[in-house]
């Protein structure tokens, strides 16, 4: 089974650079599938990371950055994969 947790923070207004660094900077405590950091207009910064696990298993996941990077408290989610299509 694979599963994706998806991490999203916006950064305080004009903070969106700093926030992407810190996430950069950002290792965990075991190796995913795969991960990706995107953004979006608004200093919003994704990070979604795929791992070979059971839905509720326990993993590693990005902490919250430093008050004063952020809008607004960091949104999590977890989804388990279905189909994929495309690139692999």
């Amino acid at each position: 089974m694979t599963v994706a947790l998806m991490w999203e923070a916006r950064g305080a207004e004009g903070r969106g650079a700093e926030l992407l660094a810190w996430v950069r900077a950002q290792h965990l405590a075991g190796e995913p599938l795969r991960r990706e950091v995107l953004g979006a207009p608004g200093d919003r910064v994704l990070v979604i990371t795929w791992w070979a696990a059971a839905y509720d298993a326990e993993l590693p996941e990005l902490p919250d950055p430093p008050g004063e990077l952020l809008h607004r408290p960091v949104h999590r989610w977890r989804f388990e994969r279905f189909e994929s299509y495309g690139e692999e």
